[in-house]
């Protein structure tokens, strides 16, 4: 039902779905941006998801195929997913798609990515505005590792806390020297933590979500030469939760899913807030018996569970709705 095609978007590779059926209107297109911890991931690893996102919402699909880290640290995985997205909004209609309703898509460090290309592209008066950004439960915010789904889901597969630190590292420097001090929370100085307590605090969590296993966190400063190393997690093309109210008032509808068990869970629910609180529409989808990762396994045979069949329905529908 789709042609498969794999181009490249500038110095990007990319591969595109297109549904073969014929339109009577321009599509809608989706950029979708694959998990991670932007180490791993490719375009192999998400090709099935692509492929049912293509057929089911009949829209067209474009799988970026950004470069990792640690040979490529940040910002170049999001620099790709921005320059293939323009790229993709500037010729939408040789694709058949339509410049106004183009959404860019991502799971775990892909839905970093697609906040982060969003954010960018909602001050952007040159390009059509994008219709809508989809978060699968996206890793957010590198200040703390604390929060109430981090403590609580520390041992869940498929992403441990300790896992999500490294990534998070990895991806801003190419290794990770500082681990220790970004879990325990001394990598950031208290005046700059207590900055952004108002987006990132654990009261903007409902109560609901701590009540398993959540002590709070004591918040503990740090030395000049680790905030040296890991400034950059301050910068919201890095930690998209922590850009300025001015940007996120202008991003587009948003859908978010979180699972309940994931330490990326309140990454998912504090932006949601941050969108709410900033007058976008959002459409949260909660998994609760959902855990980091299960969207790409709807459908491997012997390893399927039915939430992550439910949450990419709820995806497709979200599509359809646009």
């Amino acid at each position: 039902k789709l042609f498969i095609k794999d181009l490249w978007f500038e110095k990007v590779p990319v591969r595109i779905y297109q549904p073969k059926a014929p339109s009577a209107s321009q599509r809608r297109g989706v950029m979708f941006f694959h998990g991670g911890g932007w180490v791993f991931g490719s375009l192999e690893t998400h090709e099935k998801l692509c492929r049912s996102i293509a057929r089911e919402s009949e829209s067209v699909v474009v799988s970026v195929g950004y470069r990792l880290a640690p040979e490529h640290k940040y910002p170049a995985a999001y620099e790709d997913c921005l320059n293939a997205t323009i790229h993709f909004m500037k010729n939408a209609e040789h694709y058949g798609v339509d410049p106004a309703n183009v959404i860019v898509c991502g799971d775990s460090a892909g839905g970093n990515l697609a906040a982060a290309v969003s954010h960018t592209l909602a001050g952007r008066t040159d390009l059509p505005k994008l219709r809508a950004q989809i978060l699968i439960y996206p890793g957010l915010q590198a200040l703390d590792f604390n929060l109430p789904s981090y403590q609580q889901n520390q041992g869940v597969p498929l992403l441990f806390r300790e896992c999500a630190a490294f990534y998070m590292l990895q991806y801003l420097n190419g290794n990770a020297s500082n681990l220790e001090e970004v879990l325990e929370g001394s990598h950031v100085p208290i005046d700059i933590k207590l900055n952004y307590r108002k987006w990132l605090s654990p009261d903007n969590i409902p109560e609901k979500f701590k009540v398993r296993g959540y002590k709070p966190h004591v918040l503990l400063d740090c030395t000049t030469k680790a905030y040296e190393t890991v400034k950059r997690f301050c910068e919201p093309s890095l930690c998209p939760l922590l850009a300025e109210d001015a940007i996120v008032h202008q991003l587009p509808e948003s859908f978010i899913l979180t699972c309940e068990y994931d330490v990326l869970r309140d990454d998912g629910l504090l932006y949601k807030k941050r969108l709410e609180d900033n007058g976008v529409r959002v459409t949260w989808y909660h998994l609760e018996d959902g855990f980091h990762g299960i969207i790409n396994s709807f459908n491997s045979g012997w390893l399927s569970f039915s939430a992550g069949k439910r949450g990419l329905d709820n995806i497709v529908n979200f599509l359809k709705s646009l």
